[in-house]
């Protein structure tokens, strides 16, 4: 049985919508005013919301404009009831987030009608986010124990063999597994590092405020350490000679450094493990109408329509074709890194013979 909280202050127009509802099989509470039906929305948290809009103490604007900012509320659908008409009023009610409008008198089957669509509406996108959920969860179940116990097997390995050969090793193999260590360590930490900023990332997407502060830091582009650290990474891949680097584009972008640095760091991690040595990576700016593009091109294997169009975190694709490290994180962070601050990442591909990525990124 569906929720529904009325908050109505003419008594008259309350009581009815309660008996109408309540004979429609709907468990029904009402308020007589705003700030009443904020509290009783925080605790009872209602499938519906339906809520005049002309109330004393905290308007419908101002119910709508408090239960958006609560993340137990703020999904909440709104349907605004009025005796007003007048465009100027539906349209700050639909700025602010309602999903419906009905001007009084309204009849028993509009209202009915309203709720219905509103209810289906939740509904579908339950489902949709639910099924992202599961298809996250299966991806993670299936990727992330590999992931971890690749690493894992390497450091518990030499580590053993350390400990029981110790008096019968050279000191060139003590180093080679103590290197062995250090590089199993590193991917492990990457790993749980990615894992954790994927988490912050979709947990920022979900809340305004700290998008608009996420976007209030500014970078001056191209920075000196930022081209020597795509340099160390080439040198790192023993990549240095297929590098090819023209950031020339000064701005200022909307983005802290740090998070400026991941974006890049990781299509260029992707553009080194899936292209062999000795073929280009181009690395370029662009700046058009204040929007910087960024684009990273190799020649490796490429990508088809199908597994761009399904990109996705904890996603590999081919895996059972190609082994390389990594959960499938990297791009994804990147994405939704640029989508954060304003911009956009696309990816252009031909299989077998090469792949650009851009991000786009707004300048101040």
């Amino acid at each position: 049985m569906h929720k529904i909280l009325v908050i109505e202050d003419e008594t008259s127009v309350r009581q009815n919508l309660l008996e109408l509802l309540t004979y429609e099989d709907f468990n029904v509470i009402a308020a007589e005013n705003g700030r009443i039906g904020v509290q009783l929305a925080q605790e009872e948290i209602p499938d519906l919301i339906i809520c005049d809009v002309m109330m004393p103490e905290l308007d419908g604007h101002g119910v709508l404009n408090t239960l958006r900012q609560q993340p137990t509320t703020a999904a909440i659908p709104l349907i605004f009831l009025t005796a007003k008409s007048d465009k100027t009023d539906f349209r700050q009610g639909m700025e602010l987030g309602a999903d419906d409008y009905l001007t009084k008198p309204f009849t028993r089957a509009e209202l009915l009608a309203a709720i219905s669509s509103r209810l289906d509406k939740k509904v579908t996108i339950n489902q949709h986010s639910q099924k992202r959920l599961d298809d996250l969860r299966s991806s993670i179940t299936m990727s992330l124990p590999h992931e971890m116990r690749t690493p894992l097997n390497g450091i518990l390995g030499f580590s053993e063999l350390l400990m029981k050969e110790v008096d019968t090793l050279s000191r060139d193999e003590i180093r080679e597994m103590a290197e062995g260590i250090h590089k199993s360590g590193e991917r492990l930490y990457r790993l749980i590092q990615n894992f954790l900023l994927y988490v912050e990332l979709e947990l920022i997407a979900t809340d305004p405020e700290r998008i608009k502060q996420l976007q209030s830091y500014k970078t001056i582009f191209p920075t000196i350490s930022l081209k020597k650290t795509i340099i160390e990474k080439a040198k790192k891949a023993g990549r240095e000679a297929d590098l090819q680097l023209n950031l020339k584009t000064p701005c200022c972008l909307q983005i802290c450094e740090s998070r400026l640095y991941k974006i890049v760091e990781e299509l260029i991690d992707n553009a080194f493990k899936f292209s062999e040595s000795g073929t280009i990576i181009h690395i370029i700016s662009t700046l058009v109408s204040n929007l910087l593009t960024i684009s990273v091109t190799d020649h490796g294997r490429g990508m088809t329509a199908a597994q761009i169009a399904e990109l996705g975190a904890y996603r590999q694709f081919e895996r059972q074709l190609y082994e390389q490290q990594g959960s499938g994180l990297g791009l994804i962070i990147a994405k939704r890194t640029a989508e954060l601050h304003g911009g956009e990442l696309t990816i252009h591909s031909k299989l077998g013979e090469k792949t650009v990525v851009q991000v786009v990124l707004p300048c101040s």
